[in-house]
């Protein structure tokens, strides 16, 4: 099972690499192993999914540490 800090850490950095595109990449990824029957690996980019939405609830000037 990946580890919280780890999803955490992959959201964040799809946020870097896909901005506002980064939680539909990570929906098509998890949509993509799912039928693929890695239900494993969709799980992992679903719960990816969640974290990106969370990141983005933050207030924009917001410092927390990603």
């Amino acid at each position: 099972m990946t580890s919280d800090p780890d999803i955490h850490r992959a959201a964040h950095e799809l946020i870097e690499q896909h901005g506002d595109a980064a939680d539909i990449d990570a929906a098509r990824r998890a949509s993509a192993l799912m039928e693929a029957g890695d239900l494993e690996g969709g799980t992992v980019w679903k719960r990816i999914v969640k974290a990106v939405e969370r990141l983005r609830q933050r207030e924009p000037g917001d410092k927390t540490v990603h």
